[in-house]
């Protein structure tokens, strides 16, 4: 349920919010455990003031720093990706942004990782966390590339930024049976939403649509 105070009101309102879920679903989002709460998550905290009123557009927008809060579609559809085989007890989520993925993923599994790389931008996250109550969100300023390495092996990782080919660590990171979702690819060029699991045999690798993403860079920055 979402406080009084950030509720919403006419564009952000949740009537919005609904409409919204009825376009994810025309597009063929199935998961409705994940339609319900992109139904009931405030994605206009998430984003500045002046463009809030097209919060509930499904389309990303820019947050500043040259990132952008991905498109509503491309958040749900990563989430369902990742829950497909069921519920992690812990995703590790590269790319903090704006917190929005990350509010998602807390709403549907115990214990959330993220870590950005841009320290402004972890702490309006970090503030828009705080304002909706999340206590299962746990977030780290460093190079997203690394990972996590002290709290794997995790059996989800979901990164929100391209790189040209899969960091090896985040695949070091990945438990047995884990899921890896991440677009890969160049600015310019194609990027491939691609999915990686973890066998007793090596990695499997799965190609499920193309993206566009702002992409994975290297380093820490304030």
């Amino acid at each position: 349920m979402i406080s009084n105070d950030i509720q919403g009101i006419g564009m952000t309102s949740q009537r919005t919010r609904d409409r919204l879920v009825d376009r994810l679903r025309e597009k063929g989002i199935k998961n409705e455990r994940v339609l319900e709460v992109v139904r009931t998550t405030p994605r206009h905290i998430f984003v500045d003031e002046a463009m809030a009123h097209r919060a509930y557009e499904d389309t990303a927008l820019p947050i500043g720093h040259g990132q952008t809060i991905s498109q509503p579609y491309i958040v749900a559809r990563m989430t369902e990706i990742l829950l497909e085989d069921g519920i992690p007890d812990v995703v590790l989520e590269v790319g903090t942004g704006s917190g929005y993925q990350s509010a998602i993923l807390s709403r549907l599994v115990p214990k959330v990782y993220t870590v950005e790389r841009i320290s402004a931008l972890l702490q309006k996250a970090r503030e828009a966390h705080r304002k909706m109550g999340l206590m299962n969100v746990f977030s780290k300023h460093s190079d997203g590339s690394w990972g996590w390495a002290p709290n794997a092996p995790y059996q989800a990782i979901m990164v929100t930024a391209a790189p040209e080919s899969v960091p090896p660590s985040l695949l070091e990171q990945l438990a047995v049976g884990g899921r890896l979702v991440i677009p890969v690819g160049t600015k310019d060029g194609v990027q491939q939403l691609k999915l990686y699991v973890r066998t007793n045999e090596g990695i499997e690798e799965t190609t499920k649509e193309s993206v566009r993403f702002v992409p994975l860079l290297d380093g820490a920055v304030r």
